[in-house]
């Protein structure tokens, strides 16, 4: 789908009108600096009770690289209200000197009244990457049909990326039968250029999909397009009356490898965003946060 004259119009639009103060954020932090290991970032909505202009200072003490910034209902910054609250959540996480090297949004069409502003704003303090919301896949007759419309959809906020130098990351999210697998969204964005589409690769739920396989395959098809990457770990639950049910974990103590999941990134010199979602339920939230980080620092640290 191509992008109308409206649509970019309103994308330049929206980045120039929040120029001045994007440019006086940069002059402090860029959104993202050049790495040669993994940005380490909280994915925001984890804390989304404290507000963004407390955030840095919270983010910054546990010792983060930087955040993945929740755009989207419930998050941090609703989409509808970007117009005049995106700009000062960036610039007070790139003002305290750390990373936004992506956004997670619930955005999947060109048709989303949102898409522009979010993105055009973002594109000023310089965020690379966004994370789109989700095309869910429920057997494979419907994926059949869908996957053409999911696509169309696909193209049309790549072009409008390519428009804001952001880079699209899609999410191999897996909930019960729903989700997107990476087989699904390869045949997706396989036509559509990579520098503009790729992976947010989810090794958790690559696993759920994949069972004794194991995340192997669906990395190898992800790593020459893999944006981002987001780390979560599960233990197989069964009841006696049941089938077995993923239950999330702390990092590590589940059935995630992730010393072999890291070598495989080092190998590919990947270096950028890991978001931490911290997804398990903890009852000392703050200090869950700080394990799961001082695991992935462990991890990272180990295969680079």
């Amino acid at each position: 789908m191509a992008l109308t004259r409206r649509q970019l119009l309103a994308g330049m639009a929206a980045g120039a009108a929040a120029r001045p103060r994007a440019e006086a954020a940069q002059a402090r932090a860029g959104a993202m600096r050049p790495r040669i290991t993994p940005a380490v970032c909280l994915y925001s909505r984890v804390l989304v009770k404290i507000g963004y202009i407390d955030l840095p200072m919270i983010v910054q003490g546990l010792g983060f690289d930087g955040v993945d910034l929740s755009v989207e209902h419930g998050g941090h910054v609703q989409p509808e209200n970007a117009d005049y609250t995106l700009m000062p959540a960036l610039e007070a996480l790139t003002g305290h000197g750390l990373d936004v090297p992506m956004l997670t949004t619930g955005l999947t069409t060109l048709q989303d009244k949102d898409s522009e502003q979010v993105l055009g704003l973002a594109t000023y303090i310089g965020v690379p990457f966004f994370r789109p919301g989700h095309w869910k896949f429920t057997g494979s007759v419907e994926i059949e049909t869908q996957l053409p419309f999911v696509q169309r959809d696909v193209a049309g906020l790549a072009q409008l990326g390519r428009a804001c130098k952001m880079a699209m990351g899609i999410h191999n999210y897996m909930e019960g039968a729903e989700g997107a697998a990476v087989a699904d969204i390869d045949r997706v964005i396989r036509p559509i250029d990579p520098r503009w589409v790729g992976y947010d690769f989810d090794v958790g739920y690559a696993i759920r999909e994949g069972g004794a396989a194991g995340f192997d395959a669906p990395l190898a098809v992800a790593l020459p397009r893999l944006k981002m990457v987001t780390v979560r770990d599960f233990r197989w639950d069964q009841p006696a009356d049941g089938a077995r049910q993923p239950k999330p974990c702390p990092l590590g103590e589940g059935v995630v490898d992730f010393a072999r999941f890291f070598a495989a990134l080092a190998k590919a010199r990947f270096a950028g965003p890991v978001s931490l979602p911290v997804d398990h339920s903890p009852a000392g939230e703050l200090d869950a946060i700080k394990r799961d980080l001082a695991f992935v620092r462990k991890q990272i640290a180990a295969a680079y």
